[in-house]
Formats: structure tokens, sequence, C-alpha cells
């Protein structure tokens, strides 16, 4: 009974916890983007696009080899969160037809035994969902970004930074679930290690997800870049300016009218 009073206490207080801290995450990616290294990173993607569709024939090899590194690291994510969820099973199928597992009582036994290892299953699964639509998204992203004949077409070159973004996003999803499944397995030990792990996982991703000290030093880095034209886009007709416009507008929506193609 004591098991069973920590169980419904701690593991509800735990995952509200963690609830909390993504919640409050989520909010400040959608006001204010700039605080967090999710935001950052978008509007860093985002530069990076425009200066290399300005210039395919030229940056197409470091676009095409820098996108297949990220799908690299989507598809090793994947292959792990695949490969443990097969192992899950295995040891819940063994574990509930051995034959000791009749004789426990069905609170050990049927109930917890198979929550605590089917929320471990379901955090990878998404952890493998969110990184193959990851690779889905960076694939055609490194189609795009190399086409000549989308040089000159603003709309089509957000197009391609959104998408980018949408991947990279996934990306992040899928090893949120990787942090998420943390607690969820030391729950194997009780609720106490679980309980105890979601107190101290909010800080570390707090460390991990804001800019914090940081964020005078790339305000500065993003009013220099934002200053002076990008050193590597040189057309025949102008040159492309960044605009300070980029995380006015929330994140995660479509509005993302960062841009405008000076033409000389």
């Amino acid at each position: 009974m004591e098991e069973r009073s920590l169980d419904y206490v701690l593991v509800p207080s735990g995952l509200l916890l963690m609830g909390v801290y993504h919640v409050w995450l989520f909010v400040t990616i959608l006001y204010n983007p700039r605080r967090t290294v999710i935001g950052i990173n978008a509007e860093c993607r985002q530069a990076w696009i425009f200066s290399i569709m300005n210039d395919p024939m030229k940056n197409g090899v470091l676009a095409v080899q820098t996108i297949r590194n990220n799908i690299m690291a989507s598809t090793l994510l994947a292959t792990v969160a695949i490969t443990l969820c097969s192992l899950i099973s295995v040891v819940v199928s063994t574990t509930l037809n051995s034959p000791g597992a009749a004789s426990k009582s069905a609170y050990t036994s049927e109930t917890i035994f198979s929550v605590k290892y089917f929320s471990i299953l379901v955090c990878f699964l998404v952890a493998f969902l969110c990184c193959m639509q990851s690779v889905r998204y960076l694939s055609h992203v490194s189609f795009m970004v190399t086409a000549p004949a989308l040089k000159d077409k603003k709309d089509s070159i957000e197009y391609v930074a959104r998408n980018l973004n949408r991947g990279s996003l996934l990306w992040s999803l899928g090893l949120r679930a990787y942090y998420v499944s943390f607690p969820l397995f030391l729950w194997i030990f009780g609720p106490v290690p679980m309980f105890v792990c979601c107190c101290i996982m909010p800080f570390i991703l707090y460390f991990l997800d804001t800019t914090g000290c940081f964020t005078l030093q790339i305000q500065k880095f993003m009013e220099d870049v934002n200053a002076n034209d990008v050193e590597s886009v040189h057309q025949s007709t102008g040159t492309a300016r960044v605009e300070d416009s980029l995380l006015r507008s929330p994140l995660l929506t479509d509005k993302n009218q960062v841009y405008n193609a000076n033409v000389a």
C-alpha cells in the first residue's frame, strides 16, 4: 500500500513538473524565441538558406553535405529508438509470461509493470516517428536547396527555409522524447527516483534550451549580421540583405516575412 500511495502521488507530481516546464518553453518559443536556443537556431538556419540559395551553383556541395550530416544524426536517433522499442517489447513479453508472474499480485505484475514499460515504449516510438519525419523534410530540402531555378524567387526560398526549420524542429522533438524517457526509466526502480529525476530535469533542460548569459552576445552577433551584406551572396543584379524582422512574429507560424531582396 505504501508503494501504491507513492505511485499515486509522486508520479503525477513529477509528470506535472515536466509538463509545466514544457508549456513554459512552448510559450517562450512562440512569443520570445530569441530567448531560446531553438529560436536562435531557426534564425541562423533561415539566414543560411538565403545565403546558400542565392548562389546554388557555388554553395551546392556545402549545402548537400550539411543536410546529409543532419540526416545521418536523425537516422541514428531513429535507429536507436526502434531498437530500444524492440528490446522493451521482448522484456515485457518475457516477464509477463514467466512462470512466477502468476503468483504476483495484480498491482505489481500486471498493472504498474505494464504501465511503466508502456510509457517508455511510447516515448521511444514518438522519438522514432519524429526522427523519421525529420529525415523526410531534410531529404526534400536537399533537392530544393540546390535548384538554380529557385535562385531569384523569394517565396520559394522561404518555403525551403520553412521546411528546413520543420525538419530541425522534429529532430528536436525526437531528442526531447529521449529526455522524457529518463524519469520514466527510473520509475522502474520506484516512484522516488522518478520524482527526483523529474525535479532535476527541468533545471538541466532550462540550461540547454535557453540562451542565458549569451543573450547579449547573440543579439550583438545578429545585429552585426543585419548591418552587413551576406558576403557569400553576390549576384549580377544585386545583393541580398538580411532584415531584422525574423523572430518578431511567432516562430511556429507561416509568417516568415524575414528577408527582402534589394535589387540594384
